[in-house]
């Protein structure tokens, strides 16, 4: 059986191979926008819906695995920056304080019909960040492509005080639900 990860994510390619499975990768071009009024957990949902339909439909015969992650915080979505001045106000916003990552994660394959999708939520404690502190963090350029502006696996563990849930779902995609996932489609097969 042949899997596809959906996603262009570094993060997500070295999750997924790093549980020992084989996976080709083929990056969605779905845009990433929240509709008026969109719940996070739906929008979340939706995306790695529709980021994996769009590569389901050039490959009919894969198993396709997607996902989106976003942080939410205050009633706000936070995807990645547009800018260092965005990233700076973005951990600005959560410094100090907690937030909640939420990632969707969708398992399709077109030529049978199956679709499972679920969202998994994990709530993360920054401590507090100083101007400079910030202003030196966007300085290493780790921020600029990460859902909230910061790699928890990366330079930016030294501010995470503490994870309530999955820390590979901070990271970008939660392994024990994916394995779940692909255990229950008959994908996942101990050799």
């Amino acid at each position: 059986m042949r899997l596809i990860l959906a996603s262009g994510s570094p993060r997500r390619r070295e999750l997924l191979g790093g549980i020992g499975i084989g996976f080709d990768v083929v990056v969605s071009d779905v845009e990433e926008r929240q509709e008026p009024d969109e719940a996070v957990d739906a929008y979340v949902r939706r995306l790695a819906r529709d980021k994996g339909a769009a590569v389901a439909a050039s490959h009919p015969d894969a198993w396709v695995l997607s996902a989106d992650t976003v942080v939410f915080i205050d009633g706000h979505v936070l995807e990645k920056p547009s800018s260092r001045a965005d990233a700076r106000a973005m951990l600005a916003k959560i410094a100090g304080r907690e937030h909640v990552v939420y990632t969707g994660v969708a398992l399709q394959h077109l030529q049978s019909g199956f679709l499972e999708d679920t969202v998994t939520a994990s709530t993360v404690r920054m401590i507090d960040l100083s101007p400079d502190e910030i202003a030196w963090y966007v300085d290493t350029g780790e921020p600029m492509d990460k859902a909230g502006s910061y790699a928890v696996q990366g330079i930016g563990a030294m501010f995470i005080d503490s994870i309530d849930g999955s820390y590979s779902n901070v990271v970008g995609l939660p392994l024990s639900v994916v394995y779940d996932m692909l255990k229950r489609a008959g994908v996942w097969r101990r050799e």
